[in-house]
């Protein structure tokens, strides 16, 4: 397989996609209003789908860069291959959040992105939601809102699981539909675990006011090995 371009124009894939997620998913987006033009945000959504990561980007007028799993870039197959070229293509940063280290090194990349003015997309519950619901946050948004000031926009995704349920790589036509909040401002000791607790909180509580979904007081990577092995 031919190896794939380190960089593939962020405009031209737009360009190209946009006229197609019009048209084919017909997107009902309330509260777009609430990103700001400019200046470092985060962007924190819910995550039912992989097409959350591309129907999102899409309908914002910044860029919006995600701290990708480096999983994303290293799946083989064809599908692996379009995964990879969809998330370069648009911008996204390969990291390693597998804890310790290397998760500190993803905060830090994110703290980066925003001193440089940039508008940061971020999924605290740090995986997709296994089974529709809404599980608890990781605390690395709060370090990331506190440490950089930068407003919090609660996103609230819906219709995506169904669009593109898990391992599915020709998404079903639906309308995807999303729904963006008012920012969110933190301030405080980004050291104390009890205030990154509370804050991470705060944010999920919103998240789940948006998008109705069952809350689950449990992370989804533990539901998710609770369910393999069930299986």
């Amino acid at each position: 397989m031919a190896e794939i371009p380190t960089k593939v124009p962020y405009g031209t894939l737009r360009a190209l996609l946009t006229p197609v997620l019009l048209l084919a998913f017909r997107p009902k987006v309330k509260g777009l209003r609430h990103v700001p033009a400019t200046g470092p945000c985060i962007l924190a959504s819910n995550h039912l789908s992989f097409s959350d990561s591309v129907f999102m980007p899409l309908v914002v007028p910044r860029k919006v860069t995600y701290l990708a799993k480096a999983e994303y870039f290293n799946s083989p197959g064809v599908k692996g291959f379009i995964q990879k070229l969809t998330f370069i293509a648009l911008g996204q940063v390969p990291v390693d959040r597998s804890g310790g280290r290397r998760s500190e090194a993803a905060l830090l990349t994110g703290l980066k992105i925003l001193a440089e003015g940039d508008c940061l997309g971020i999924y605290p519950e740090g995986t997709r939601s296994p089974d529709g619901r809404l599980y608890k946050g990781r605390t690395g948004i709060a370090r990331l809102a506190m440490e950089s000031g930068a407003p919090v926009i609660p996103v609230a995704m819906f219709n995506t699981h169904e669009i593109q349920p898990t391992g599915k790589l020709v998404p079903n036509i639906k309308r995807v539909k999303m729904q963006f909040g008012e920012p969110m401002y933190f301030s405080g000791d980004s050291t104390d675990m009890n205030t990154l607790r509370d804050v991470t909180d705060e944010i999920m509580r919103k998240i789940q006011s948006m998008s109705g979904q069952e809350y689950v007081d449990m992370y989804a990577t533990k539901r998710k090995s609770e369910i393999a092995e069930e299986e």
